[in-house]
């Protein structure tokens, strides 16, 4: 897109359906993209918006794009905390977009905004664990969790004594300044 075309998308005024989903006034609209199915995905500085629901952006364990004419599909995996410390891959959502506008790039940017530093490490197991540090809005501290690349690998004691050793070991290491 060019650079006059980038800044009429930019000043577009969202469709009043896509206002109405905002009700916060302290919520901004960054992007939409009208669904096939009917309804908005919406990106606001709260997080990704469809049907009433927010994810929050550190809640976005992956989001892949896949575009076709000036729609495509996400495929979103959120992350859920199913112990302190430890975040499971929940079932990936699909949204199939008739148009995504800016929305693409809206969430990549805000996803990878979330993200200090991610880690992977081996386990015993023949898997491995991701380490991650993320910026959680309203907190100051910097949320590092532990992501097991397959759920079975959480049960195994081997596997969570090194996860919980490699994770100790990054947060000792973690430089808040960065």
């Amino acid at each position: 897109m060019n650079l006059l075309g980038r800044l009429r998308g930019g000043l577009a005024r969202p469709p009043e359906q896509v206002r109405a989903l905002v009700a916060d006034p302290d919520e901004r609209v960054l992007a939409w993209g009208e669904l096939v199915a009917g309804g908005w995905l919406v990106a606001t500085s709260r997080g990704l918006r469809s049907d009433g629901d927010v994810l929050p952006w550190h809640r976005i364990g992956t989001a892949r794009w896949t575009a076709a004419g000036g729609g495509g599909t996400f495929t979103v995996v959120p992350l859920a905390e199913v112990e302190p410390g430890v975040q499971a891959r929940e079932a990936p959502q699909r949204f199939v977009l008739r148009t995504a506008g800016e929305l693409p790039a809206v969430l990549r940017t805000r996803v990878d905004r979330t993200v200090v530093t991610s880690q992977r490490h081996p386990l015993p197991t023949g898997g491995a664990v991701l380490l991650v540090a993320r910026r959680v809005p309203g907190q100051a501290a910097r949320e590092w969790s532990v992501v097991f690349d397959d759920d079975a690998d959480r049960d195994d004691p081997a596997a969570r004594q090194v996860a919980r050793e490699r994770l100790a070991a990054a947060v000792d290491a973690d430089d808040p300044s960065r």
